[in-house]
Parts: C-alpha cells; sequence; structure tokens
C-alpha cells in the first residue's frame, strides 16, 4: 500500500508517453498515469504537445484503484489553482460540514419498512387485481 492519497500534490518524472496518455514516477516503486484529458483544461489533440519524456511534473493525485494499485495523476488540476479569496473563504467554513442525508440522533433503524410493509404489499397486491380485469 502507497503513501499516496487522493488529492495529494506531488512531483514526479514523465517516463512514457502514449496517445492517451502520460506515465510518470513517483518513486522507485509507484507511477501513475497522466490520461490525455488531464493533461490541459480544454480540447488537447496531442498530449506529446504539454509533455515530454524526462520532463519533471507537479500532479494531483485523482484517484486509485484500490484492487489495482493504480494511480490516476492531473495536471490540469494544478495548472488551474485559483487562489482563494475572502469570500470562497466564508463560503466553505459555510458548507464544510458534513452532510447527513439522515438524522444521526435518531436511531429508527429499520422500523419505519416494518411498520409499512403489510400496507405496501396490500397497495402493490390491490394494484395488480385492478390491473387483471
Amino acid at each position: 500500500m502507497s503513501d499516496y492519497r487522493i488529492g495529494m500534490r506531488v512531483h514526479g518524472r514523465v517516463t512514457g508517453i502514449q496517445p492517451y496518455g502520460a506515465f510518470v514516477t513517483l518513486d522507485a516503486e509507484h507511477q501513475g498515469l497522466i490520461h490525455i484529458s488531464e493533461c490541459h483544461e480544454g480540447y488537447v489533440k496531442s498530449i506529446t504537445d504539454y509533455l515530454k519524456v524526462g520532463q519533471a511534473v507537479d500532479v494531483v493525485v485523482l484517484d486509485i484503484d484500490e484492487y489495482t494499485g493504480k494511480i490516476s495523476l492531473s495536471l490540469r488540476c494544478v495548472e488551474h489553482q485559483p487562489q482563494p479569496t475572502n469570500s470562497d473563504l466564508e463560503i466553505y467554513k459555510t458548507f464544510r460540514h458534513k452532510h447527513f442525508w439522515t438524522n444521526r440522533h435518531v436511531h429508527a433503524g429499520f422500523d419505519p419498512i416494518a411498520t409499512h410493509l403489510d400496507g405496501w404489499i396490500e397497495d402493490s397486491l390491490n394494484h395488480l387485481k385492478e390491473g387483471v380485469h
């Protein structure tokens, strides 16, 4: 398992280029791929317009496949990192809390389903009977 995490900014060196992307060595044991869509903002006709073998690059870790260990990288994320303004920081402070889709203070479990299940089954059977006529 690597010490790399999604969102990390890391330094590497381009070791190979294919039409679909560039391979980047991050350390002695790890390499990643910058997909052509992640090498520059907008349409990229050829990745060689932006990257060369041997070139040192700063990239952001986009994804790490938990089964294969393959690391997806982005040069575009480094290229397009605007400096936050005071209003951006205020918005971040307002919305950075974790969002829960349920109320974490209510511990109902499956009780609502169990309570309504018989009625739902009855309604479904009635609809089926009505559709058969």
